[in-house]
Parts: C-alpha cells; sequence; structure tokens
C-alpha cells in the first residue's frame, strides 16, 4: 500500500474540558472515536504487518515468563517503516497529547505494538515512568486497539488518582510489581476502573505515573494495540532514579545526559500549538 493513499489523520479531534478535567484528575480518559473506524482498519494492515515482521518473540506462551505472555511488544516502528511512521506522527493523536498535558509542543518518546495473544496472560500493575528518564506527568501514553476488543480480552485497568502520588515502586513489569500494587490499592483510595469494550479507533490517554494493568485474553483472538508515548517538547532529561532509566536514557534520547533538552532526531516535534 503506498503511504500517500493512508489517511492524513490531521483532522483535529474535540477534546473539551470534561475529557482535560477527568485526565488531570484521575490520571487517564478514554476518547471514543480518535480514529474512525475506516481510519483504524486501514493502518491496522500495515501496522500489524509490521509488528509481525519486526517480532522477534519464537516462544511458545508456555516457554515465557509473566511478562512476555502479556504481549508480543514491538517498539519504534515508525522509524523502521514508513506507513507506520504516518499513524505515530499524526497530527490529530499529538494535538490531543498537547491539549492534555497542557503544552504547546509535543515530541515523539516511542511508540509501541502491544499484541496480546490468544491465551496470552495478564499484564501487570506498573507505572511507565518508572521506566523513562523524564518528568513522568509531563508525558502521556495513547493505547488505541485496531480491533474491536471486548471487555473481557484485555482491556486496561487504571487505578484513578494514582498519578498525583508520583513513583510508587521501582519494581519492573512481573509479578512482584503486581503484588506490590495489589496490596497498595487494597490500603488506599485509589479505586481500580473496569475494563471497557472498546471499538477500532477508540483510545484511552494516560499520564507517565497512572498504574495500570489488564487482564489476560481467554478469547481466540489477537488483541491488537498501537500505543505512542509523547512527551512535553520542553522537557529535560532527569537524573536516572533506577537502571530501568539508564537503559531508556541510552535507548530513546541516546547521546543525552540530565539536564539535556530531551530531543534528539529521534524525538521529533509532531505537534505546535
Amino acid at each position: 500500500m503506498s503511504t500517500e493513499t493512508l489517511p492524513g489523520l490531521r483532522t483535529a479531534y474535540a477534546v473539551d474540558s470534561n475529557d482535560i478535567d477527568r485526565f488531570r484528575t484521575e490520571g487517564y480518559v478514554r476518547l471514543r472515536g480518535v480514529a474512525s473506524p475506516g481510519e483504524a482498519g486501514t493502518y491496522r494492515q500495515v501496522i500489524r504487518d509490521a509488528a509481525l515482521r519486526y517480532s522477534r518473540e519464537t516462544r511458545p506462551l508456555a516457554e515465557r515468563d509473566t511478562y512476555g505472555r502479556a504481549f508480543l511488544q514491538v517498539s519504534n516502528l515508525w522509524q523502521r517503516d514508513q506507513a507506520v511512521a504516518r499513524f505515530v506522527k499524526a497530527e490529530r493523536f499529538a494535538g490531543i497529547a498537547a491539549k492534555l498535558l497542557g503544552c504547546d509542543r509535543v515530541r515523539i518518546y516511542h511508540d509501541q505494538a502491544l499484541f496480546k495473544e490468544p491465551g496470552g496472560g495478564l499484564t501487570p500493575w506498573h507505572q511507565d515512568a518508572m521506566y523513562w528518564p523524564l518528568e513522568g506527568n509531563r508525558m502521556l501514553t495513547m493505547w488505541m486497539p485496531l480491533v474491536p476488543i471486548s471487555a473481557d480480552m484485555g482491556g486496561l485497568v487504571f487505578a484513578a488518582g494514582s498519578h498525583q502520588r508520583g513513583p510508587l515502586s521501582d519494581v519492573h513489569i512481573s509479578d512482584a510489581s503486581e503484588d506490590h500494587f495489589h496490596r497498595l490499592f487494597a490500603e488506599s483510595d485509589y479505586p481500580p476502573s473496569e475494563p471497557i469494550a472498546m471499538a477500532p479507533g477508540d483510545a484511552s490517554f494516560h499520564a507517565g505515573w497512572t498504574a495500570h494493568k489488564a487482564p489476560g485474553n481467554p478469547t481466540e483472538r489477537m488483541r491488537e494495540v498501537m500505543t505512542i508515548i509523547w512527551h512535553d517538547a520542553d522537557q529535560v532529561v532527569q537524573q536516572p532514579a533506577n537502571p530501568a532509566q539508564e537503559s531508556d536514557l541510552r535507548r530513546w534520547l541516546p547521546g543525552l545526559t540530565p539536564g539535556d533538552l530531551a530531543a534528539t532526531p529521534m524525538n521529533p516535534v509532531v505537534h505546535t500549538s
């Protein structure tokens, strides 16, 4: 498929004040129809093809650990495939990110295809920003299904308001992080949301410090999801707080050190108000 024939995704999405308030209060918001069914269906083909082409996972589910059973994960597809880049760099999506963050410009941090296989396991509780050498509440992730997702096939569960506490753990996504957050939330006022059915092109947006998880996928269908992470374009690199952030600094912000503007050729500005 020619890149030029793919949907441009340039028209703005109407984010209202209630959406912004919910995001800032609860740390996440779910939006319907961020991409139309036709747009999502067209991009599903190119994203699926690229994700399966670049995935290096060959082990059966039974031979993987909890993290490995959670999903097939392929990152930064936008740099490997021009058609995927058109989706990841879309003005419509980046414009929503800027409005929710309350900033004039956003940069790409990286993207991830997250495909939860039939029979795939849970994605344990975690906070994305545990991995990021940047201020987590000046970053967010869009999570968009490319296929219809029922409530029982691995939709996201959020701990509403947890982003207001900042870092709650430095444990990697694992059985240990699931246990840690389960105990923490049993004694807190952060009620977990319920996973919901979502149509292709619906999307959730969550802040970097919003704790979240996803149940397993007991269905016979692949849960095909594409994610994009953006950061406020004026952010500077922070001193890494753990080995995971040191690794992310080398991988996603190559050549930068604490105090540098978080901007490399891998982090282009994709929205300017």
